[in-house]
């Protein structure tokens, strides 16, 4: 799902990628997006790549599908795209619909196990660059 939008100059400044029911805990998910949170896009792939946590892989593809949605929208309006300026403006990790289990326990018992999962979303976008103010 990709998402711009555009300034007065018509040249395209945000591109947005969202991956729904991820099978992550959300809170997990927040410690690996806090990580690359307001970095450079491609810092912050490189970051998730060697990133220990098993919610760093997902992120990373979401982060890409971004990165490549920010290249698609430069090439539909004809603008020049550098993705070393692309900027993580925006991270952020939803809760997603809670799966219920049952686990058997001693003496005939039930427990039940919550497997949670995710709505990730990462936005890019070239930082305007604003000359002239002090």
């Amino acid at each position: 799902m990709a998402e711009k939008t555009i300034d007065s100059k018509g040249t395209a400044m945000e591109a947005k990628a969202q991956a729904r029911f991820v099978r992550v805990t959300p809170q997990k998910a927040r410690r690996v997006v806090d990580l690359i949170r307001g970095k450079q896009a491609s810092e912050a792939v490189a970051v998730l790549q060697f990133a220990p946590q098993g919610a760093s892989e997902p992120i990373r593809k979401v982060l890409e599908s971004a990165i490549a949605n920010a290249r698609y929208a430069a090439d539909q309006a004809s603008q020049p795209f550098d993705e070393r300026t692309l900027v993580v403006s925006a991270a952020y990790v939803d809760e997603g619909p809670t799966m219920k289990r049952f686990r058997p326990r001693a003496q005939g018992r039930a427990s039940r196990i919550l497997k949670r999962t995710s709505h990730i979303t990462v936005a890019v976008a070239q930082p305007s660059s604003k000359g002239g103010q002090n």
